[in-house]
């Protein structure tokens, strides 16, 4: 980009796990947006733990659902306080039949799919154990390989 060209913004991504520092990073997420007149998009990425639980039975999809619902509903308030549009979506960040799926390549490639142009993600330690799995995983591997600009919080 040369200084002729206007950096613009139309989509942000935010990849999320329900912990209260990617509550914080979609804040950050939600003032970009709202700085170039774009929308967010928030992906839930479910970590191993969650997503091993589910298949054997140990943890009720239910439950997972509910608190990720209640999250969504949280940042949308406060999406819609500032005016910016929001999605969201959901996707586990583990396999058990793909080695190669990895929470990072989820968030590249849901950047890909909703062709995002920037990146917000959380990179501080996350004091919820069965979070930071997922966050760290994300945070180094987005950082490395992403195409886009990225905002690490």
């Amino acid at each position: 980009m040369d200084d002729s060209e206007q950096f613009s913004v139309d989509t942000v991504l935010a990849p999320v796990d329900g912990s209260d520092e990617s509550a914080t990073a979609v804040e950050y997420a939600i003032a970009i947006a709202d700085r170039y007149d774009a929308s967010v998009h928030a992906l839930y990425v479910l970590g191993h733990g969650v997503v091993r639980g589910i298949d054997v039975g140990t943890v009720e999809e239910t439950v997972v659902a509910e608190n990720t619902q209640g999250f969504f509903d949280d940042i949308s308030n406060v999406a819609e306080n500032a005016g910016v549009p929001l999605s969201t979506s959901v996707d586990d960040g583990f396999s058990q039949s793909r080695k190669t799926r990895h929470p990072g390549n989820v968030v590249l490639d849901t950047a890909d799919e909703i062709d995002a142009d920037f990146i917000v993600l959380p990179r501080e330690p996350v004091t919820d154990a069965a979070s930071a799995e997922v966050l760290e995983k994300v945070a180094e591997y987005v950082l490395s390989y992403a195409s886009q600009p990225v905002l690490s919080v």
